[in-house]
């Protein structure tokens, strides 16, 4: 390893010394880039560490986002509140209406003829006002008298607590109120202690006390004796104005300074200049500020206070809805229900009810599927078991007949298998297209208009014909549903084909579609023989079939069932009843035929 303490080879005394300084430089550099890269980490953690707080929960992000407001209004106010400007506006006119008064009382009384005067500074203060000790001495060149500005500056100088300072003509100092003690009324103006260096508090607060008074304000330095002319003021009212000025300190006081003229038969004699002492200005701004951060408080407090009131009435019944939907999702046995807030008139109560029907819904599917499930097992074991006992029985026939018989069983066992499994496939994918294909306006008049032609073309294998007959509006009425026209058409097309077959031949099905209170009804009549009473509901139960005239196992039973899940999927109901015709020699009626009715919202 290279000792730096010692020279390397080939280097003389002085370069190695020069490298030793080089490395010294470098390691102090790079020391202070780690002691700033610190606390800026620091820095930067905490911010991120305050802002994932503040946001980490609604609660917190309501209570942030509205003291964000109220502090950037009450922010606002501080920095664009008014009242500084106007107060230094009064104080700028105040100082320019008493300039021009000690101006006048300085022109009556102190100015000579001759524009020479003799200055005894021992006997200066010892002179009373109009007072004076002497011709003036002819080699004195100064146009006001300091032996008679000095006791009328000093007594109309006193009450204002400002500093005045008479230029002459050349802008040289001839007066500063701060040099004047009086005797008895001592007059003093206490100079300002010895700069001493601030500490790290008082440099925050004069940095943020210099950010709020600042703007764009000049920053005041004090010149020398014989710069008067440095101040804009002091060289404008040599020229006969009176102006004025404010500026700033480097411990950011608001300094106000006027100066007018002192004239003597209209010719300019010299200048006075008055000038703010102290932070009064900033005091009264510091309480107004003071004030306006006391009622900020108070807001703030009030802010938090609502703010945590509206989050109680959002935050937590969301999170009661969260914590419900959770248990929904974990749930094992039994029924989980939302909490309940459909009271409320608002998007909380719309949100609960949204969740409960949503989770009402799904437990229907859950049901349903199981449901399905069992009943599909069900409905499969039947023809499989008669499948089964066919096979095994097969090979003990003894002769033709029997083998020919068990083969018509096998073969019907077989179809009834496949319709089965055709049906199933149909019903079980129905609610995922339902779901998946968007609505659109739905011509009933149209669709079945083209059904009625299909079913008198195909005659499904009956003699019955169909006819159609539209209530609408009138003949351009499309008495329109919003759905979709392909699973509606399915619908129609079972209750026709179930209307065929219950029909005699030579019968006629009858299809009437109308409008009855902002639903269009459709009603399938049949003249066939009716449905038993106990039969009504359940035919729309799925694998239900009651069809005596045909054999076993011809019908899977669930037509009717998807024809129910299509209505009621495109919000609509559907029902069986029966027609009733003439009554029978007991005076019961007799049973016409049977109607379906359907009803679907319209557009």
């Amino acid at each position: 390893m290279l000792d730096r303490t010692q020279p390397e080879p080939g280097l003389n005394h002085g370069d190695a010394s020069q490298l030793l300084e080089q490395d010294l430089v470098a390691d102090d550099a790079a020391a202070r880039d780690k002691g700033w890269r610190r606390p800026l980490s620091w820095l930067r953690r905490a911010g991120q560490f305050f802002f994932a707080l503040s946001f980490s929960s609604l609660t917190r992000r309501i209570v942030s986002l509205n003291l964000a407001g109220l502090v950037a209004l009450v922010a606002s106010i501080l920095y664009l509140s008014q009242f500084r400007q106007g107060l230094i506006e009064a104080r700028t006119q105040s100082l320019l209406v008493y300039a021009e008064i000690i101006s006048e009382a300085i022109a009556a009384s102190a100015t000579v003829e001759g524009n020479t005067v003799t200055i005894d500074p021992d006997r200066l203060l010892d002179l009373k006002p109009g007072e004076s000790f002497g011709q003036p001495d002819e080699s004195a060149d100064f146009p006001i008298n300091p032996e008679r500005v000095a006791p009328v500056l000093r007594r109309l100088i006193a009450p204002t607590k400002t500093r005045a300072r008479i230029f002459d003509r050349d802008g040289g100092l001839i007066l500063d109120s701060r040099n004047l003690f009086a005797r008895g009324d001592v007059l003093r103006f206490e100079l300002p202690p010895p700069s001493e260096k601030p500490s790290l508090y008082e440099k925050t607060k004069i940095a943020i006390k210099t950010w709020f008074n600042r703007g764009d304000l000049p920053v005041y330095r004090e010149l020398g004796p014989e710069g008067g002319k440095g101040y804009p003021e002091v060289a404008q009212s040599l020229e006969g104005m009176k102006s004025s000025m404010v500026r700033v300190t480097e411990r950011g006081a608001v300094v106000v300074s006027v100066a007018v003229p002192v004239q003597h038969f209209r010719a300019v004699r010299g200048a006075l200049m008055l000038t703010t002492q102290g932070d009064d200005i900033d005091q009264l701004v510091l309480s107004e500020r003071l004030a306006i951060l006391k009622v900020g408080g108070v807001a703030s407090a009030v802010m938090i206070m609502l703010s945590l009131l509206l989050a109680s009435t959002i935050a937590g019944p969301v999170r009661r809805l969260a914590y419900g939907a959770e248990r929904v999702r974990h749930r094992i046995q039994t029924r989980v229900e939302i909490p309940d807030f459909t009271g409320r008139r608002d998007e909380i109560g719309h949100l609960s009810g949204a969740l409960r029907d949503m989770t009402n819904a799904l437990y229907s599917r859950i049901e349903a599927i199981e449901m399905f499930a069992a009943d599909v097992a069900h409905e499969l074991k039947n023809p499989l078991t008669s499948l089964r006992s066919a096979v095994e029985t097969l090979p003990l026939a003894r002769n033709e007949n029997s083998r020919a018989r068990l083969l018509a069983v096998i073969e019907h066992d077989v179809q009834r298998l496949d319709r089965l499994i055709s049906d199933i496939s149909d019903a079980s994918r129905l609610d995922a297209e339902l779901q998946r294909q968007d609505m659109a306006p739905v011509d009933l008049r149209r669709l079945l208009t083209t059904l009625t032609g299909v079913a008198n073309e195909t005659r499904l294998g009956h003699d019955v014909a169909v006819e159609a007959r539209f209530e609408g509006r009138g003949p351009t009425d499309t008495l329109s549903v919003p759905g979709h026209d392909s699973r509606l058409g399915q619908v129609i097309s079972n209750l026709l084909s179930n209307a065929q077959s219950f029909s005699k031949p030579g019968d006629k099905v009858r299809i009437v579609c109308r409008r009855v209170r902002g639903e269009v009804e459709i009603v399938v009549d049949d003249d066939g023989p009716g449905i038993g009473e106990d039969a009504l509901e359940r035919i729309f139960e799925r694998f239900y079939t009651d069809r005596p005239h045909q054999g076993f196992g011809q019908n899977s039973g669930l037509g009717l069932s998807i024809s129910k899940q299509i209505i009621e999927a495109h919000g609509g109901r559907i029902w069986a009843e029966n027609r009733f015709g003439a009554a029978d020699e007991d005076g019961k009626p007799t049973i016409a035929g049977a109607r379906f009715v359907v009803r679907l919202p319209s557009l």
